[in-house]
């Protein structure tokens, strides 16, 4: 290799590097408390997400599992949960 082709490949390195440092990601995670932030925000997302998805799916299966009270253990416990479930409200 020539010191030609050599300066111009460590150029094209150097303006890849600055354009990676740049990146968001990587600014983010320069800081710590910028970090720390980040991921406090990340996992509260997570975990409200996580409940409302859940409140929400186990409220369809029981607003289902009442309609069926011809069976009757099915039919008496998800009748159960609807009555506590209007309770609340």
């Amino acid at each position: 290799m020539d010191t030609e082709t050599t300066a111009k490949e460590i150029a094209a390195l150097r303006a890849e590097l600055e354009r990676l440092n740049s990146h968001r990601f990587v600014t983010i995670h320069n800081s710590l408390p910028r970090l720390l932030w980040f991921q406090f925000l990340k996992g509260l997302a997570l975990g409200l997400g996580t409940v409302l998805g859940a409140s929400i799916l186990v409220s369809a299966i029981a607003l289902v599992l009442a309609q069926f009270e011809w069976v009757p253990l099915i039919g008496a416990w998800a009748a159960e949960i609807a009555r506590q479930m209007e309770a609340l409200n």
